[in-house]
């Protein structure tokens, strides 16, 4: 019993309606935006929130954002994820960095046709970018005009949970593909590529047998 109870802190409980699959992923890139997402008080219906980057971290910051019945626009480098962010992510528009502008499905213009649109901003773009240009995008916090930029990386284990719990209830699903142990080079070739959605989860259980 005391083994247990010492195990207890380190363990997640899974609900049974979730596959263990698709929980996978979620202490790595679920925890990574959603501990800031409360933190920061981005749960908050209604409010606008932008995100950077359409990836791992990104299409999770997404599908938690409609979830807490956040308005939301995406900003990607990738033409080609236009679709995938108004169908499967239903983003709200779908914005892409195109020669300097912003283009999406209504427009082709500048960012100034969205400055102080946004209350919050996920920059989940791994690649180098300014973040300048998207502070314009930013609601003014205060009358003298503040806007806060805060990072981290992770979350601790309460948060996790809450994470798990919330996901299993409004079934909240990562994009994966579940592969076996003997392609995981194929799989580290495709993470190279950008050839993956979003994230890949190794069957152990399957590899062993």
């Amino acid at each position: 019993m005391m083994l247990n109870c010492a195990l207890s802190k380190y363990c997640f409980r899974i609900p049974e309606n979730y596959p263990l699959a698709l929980a996978a992923p979620l202490p790595c890139a679920g925890i990574t935006v959603y501990t800031q997402m409360v933190r920061h008080k981005m749960n908050q219906p209604g409010k606008s929130l932008g995100v950077i980057g359409l990836g791992g971290l990104g299409h999770v910051a997404i599908k938690l954002g409609k979830a807490f019945g956040l308005k939301f626009v995406v900003f990607s480098t990738s033409i080609s994820k236009k679709e995938e962010a108004l169908s499967l992510l239903g983003a709200d528009q779908e914005q892409m960095k195109a020669n300097g502008k912003i283009w999406n499905y209504q427009y082709f213009g500048s960012m100034e046709a969205m400055a102080k649109s946004l209350d919050f901003i996920i920059d989940t773009a791994s690649a180098d970018h300014l973040f300048d240009p998207y502070m314009s995008l930013l609601k003014m916090g205060s009358s003298i005009g503040m806007k806060t930029v805060l990072g981290s990386a992770t979350g601790g284990m309460k948060y996790i949970q809450e994470m798990i719990d919330l996901c299993a209830a409004q079934h909240i699903h990562q994009e994966i593909e579940v592969i076996p142990i003997d392609y995981a080079n194929e799989a580290l070739e495709g993470l190279i590529k950008r050839d993956v959605k979003y994230r890949f989860v190794i069957n152990i259980e399957n590899s062993l047998k």
